[in-house]
């Protein structure tokens, strides 16, 4: 989304992508600071806040309905790994397709016309195995690692393009930092703001990882004990180093993909859309060399297959946690708990697929994902306030500083939401 936002606008949205990226991490901090100060996940804290409810609260139902939303970008990745594996293996491609002709002479057309969707349902197939098996803990040092080397891949390559004819220039970058919006291409602006840096679905996402991971598990649960005031100060600190150290991380590696696109695609006028997609993206490289390809194929598949398994294992125990707190599942065990999630680690990447079958278009399926999760910020935004003020703990209050800044977080996301929806779905008199 940002290199094809980049694609299509050149460098005016840099300052977007820039502030995108920053600015909600201090949602995301104080939704962490109430994982560690009370034990609870996102949507426990939510299930509190006033008006309507069934069962649980409204914001809690509009989680589930923006999750299911997203299911759209995981069915662009799936679709993207496809490619990506089309790409490196055309003959096991054109094999398959074979094959299934043997079986159906119309398979064999429609597998020999989209290659990619054989390796789609394939990539579902994976994804379920490894997070019912669990043997995704094995694979993940595997694609961190992957992960790592395609994004710093991609910012020296960033730096390397002042040696083709596709530098980054300095007039690029100040246009890029003027505070303008877009006469067209609104709504990909918009999905981008809602997917890059801490997107809506990490946000409700984070918390769990704090408890699970052990920062608020390591606190205990909270009790006037000055020992426990300091122990969660202590790992309050560790909170926020996570938070911005991968904030750094995240803005880097997210403003080479837009640059890469603004440099190489714009110019040349290349749109990463539809069954080409990946072999648009990829060609943002070649300046550099045809060694490229293989490389970011491979890096591709990593952070494409990670992100996939990994949103599903975060969705699917939201989602468990959502059936308890609306009342769907009424008597819930730790062994039952367990059942739910593998069995919503078997349904959505398999409703990831369907999607992917019935909307071939990744670009606009990430599209639908970024947009719900945009119109969702404001909203978690105003809740992570006003439970920062009903239910703080002075020993772990913020500085007033940063609550201005979580303020101006909230102001600046509705702002852009406001502004997009009214862009979006024009009044006419």
């Amino acid at each position: 989304m940002t290199t094809g936002l980049g694609a299509q606008l050149g460098y005016s949205m840099l300052w977007l992508i820039l502030f995108s990226c920053v600015i909600k991490v201090f949602l995301q901090i104080e939704l962490g600071r109430y994982a560690i100060t009370h034990g609870k996940t996102t949507l426990a804290a939510f299930v509190s806040l006033p008006g309507p409810r069934l069962g649980a609260a409204w914001l809690c139902w509009l989680w589930l309905f923006m999750m299911l939303t997203t299911q759209a970008q995981i069915a662009a990745m799936e679709g993207l790994v496809g490619q990506a594996v089309h790409m490196a293996f055309p003959n096991a491609s054109h094999a398959i397709a074979r094959a299934a002709g043997s079986a159906s002479p119309r398979l064999g057309d429609f597998l020999s016309a989209r290659p990619e969707y054989a390796w789609a349902v394939l990539t579902g197939v994976a994804a379920v195995a490894l997070l019912v098996s669990g043997g995704y803990r094995r694979l993940e040092r595997v694609t961190t690692v992957l992960i790592a080397a395609v994004s710093l891949l991609t910012v020296s390559c960033v730096v390397a393009l002042a040696w083709t004819d596709y530098p980054v220039s300095a007039s690029g970058i100040a246009e890029g930092m003027r505070l303008s919006l877009p006469s067209s291409g609104i709504a990909l602006a918009f999905a981008a703001f809602g997917i890059t840096g801490v997107g809506a679905s990490e946000l409700f996402a984070y918390p769990y990882w704090c408890l699970e991971k052990g920062y608020a598990r390591a606190v205990g649960p909270r009790s006037p004990d000055p020992e426990w005031g300091q122990r969660a100060r202590g790992w309050l600190k560790v909170m926020k180093i996570d938070a911005w150290l991968s904030m750094v991380v995240f803005t880097v590696a997210t403003v080479s993909f837009y640059l890469m696109g603004a440099a190489v695609l714009h110019p040349q006028g290349i749109q990463p859309k539809g069954q080409e997609m990946l072999r648009a993206l990829s060609s943002m490289y070649l300046p550099l060399g045809a060694w490229t390809t293989p490389v970011f194929l491979i890096g591709a598949w990593a952070v494409l297959f990670k992100t996939l398994y990994v949103s599903t294992a975060a969705n699917s125990r939201l989602t468990t946690d959502f059936l308890t707190l609306s009342g769907l599942w009424r008597h819930p065990t730790r062994v039952g708990r367990e059942w739910w999630i593998k069995a919503f680690c078997i349904f959505y990447p398999f409703l990831a697929v369907f999607l992917y079958l019935v909307i071939p278009e990744p670009g606009r399926l990430v599209q639908i994902g970024g947009i719900a999760q945009a119109l969702m910020l404001p909203l978690i935004g105003g809740a992570t306030l006003y439970l920062r003020y009903r239910d703080s703990d002075a020993r772990l209050a913020p500085r007033k500083l940063t609550d201005a800044l979580t303020w101006l977080a909230l102001a600046s996301v509705s702002a852009v939401a406001i502004y997009s929806l009214v862009d979006l779905f024009p009044t006419h008199s």
